[in-house]
């Protein structure tokens, strides 16, 4: 006598909390055996805006899904600050190059030394100069500017073949508080007697102000020369006189 096997295919409803039933959502689940096993399974679909067909085989959606569309963008709000008024335009500066200030040249250095015009073999004589700041108005680029020059170094030419840079022109004995013929950073020492003419280069950074305050470096250097100032080199011998020259304007040596 052969076994009866009894095969059953049944639906059963899930609650909500298992399934999750309820609108939008349909849910369901189900439940078969082939008398060694039971398979449980849950579905869903979602309802539709037509008249969908209970799917027969499983595979029909049971009608139209619902179709969700993207909300249509915010428009941004307009601007009604004083910071968002019309009719304004940003314009950048322009970069000021040397050949755009060409026009503007700085006052020449002065040049002097100590003892004025003379100097002693072997021993230093002080050559002093000077420069300083300068401002100056003018246009560039169309511009209305004002340019300003401020001396950043100064290079001697002693005219022996001796040059020097110094980061200051250089200041007298006096206002160094040192004695006569003693060195100085600006100071040089002639080997040979002769006459010699210096000058001296001094080096301004340039830079400009378009009327904001806010001072724009100008890349490179300005360069600005005095020359032409002779110096008499001597040789000092020391003799035995009866008088000095003061008491004896004639005497040897005077």
């Amino acid at each position: 006598m052969w076994p009866l096997i009894l095969i059953a295919s049944f639906v059963v409803p899930i609650s909500t909390g298992s399934c999750g039933g309820g609108a939008p959502w349909d849910s369901y689940c189900h439940s078969s055996s082939d008398g060694s096993q039971v398979d449980v399974g849950a579905g869903s679909t979602i309802p539709g805006n037509g008249d969908g067909s209970a799917g027969g085989s499983g595979s029909d959606s049971g009608g139209g899904g619902a179709n969700q569309q993207d909300s249509p963008a915010e428009a941004m709000p307009e601007c009604t600050t004083e910071l968002c008024r019309g009719g304004y335009m940003v314009v950048g500066l322009p970069d000021v190059t040397l050949a755009d200030i060409a026009s503007f040249v700085p006052a020449r250095p002065t040049l002097g030394g100590e003892p004025a015009g003379l100097g002693v073999v072997a021993m230093p004589t002080n050559v002093v100069a000077s420069a300083t700041e300068q401002r100056m108005a003018g246009t560039v680029l169309d511009y209305d500017v004002t340019v300003r020059f401020v001396p950043q170094r100064f290079v001697f030419d002693y005219g022996d073949g001796s040059t020097n840079a110094a980061q200051t022109g250089g200041s007298s004995w006096q206002q160094l508080g040192q004695p006569d013929f003693t060195s100085t950073p600006t100071s040089h020492a002639y080997r040979a007697a002769g006459t010699y003419t210096a000058s001296v280069t001094v080096e301004y950074a340039a830079s400009v102000d378009f009327g904001s305050g806010t001072w724009r470096a100008v890349p490179g250097i300005v360069e600005s020369t005095a020359s032409g100032y002779g110096i008499r080199v001597v040789e000092v011998h020391t003799a035995l006189v009866d008088n000095t020259c003061q008491e004896n304007p004639a005497g040897v040596g005077c």
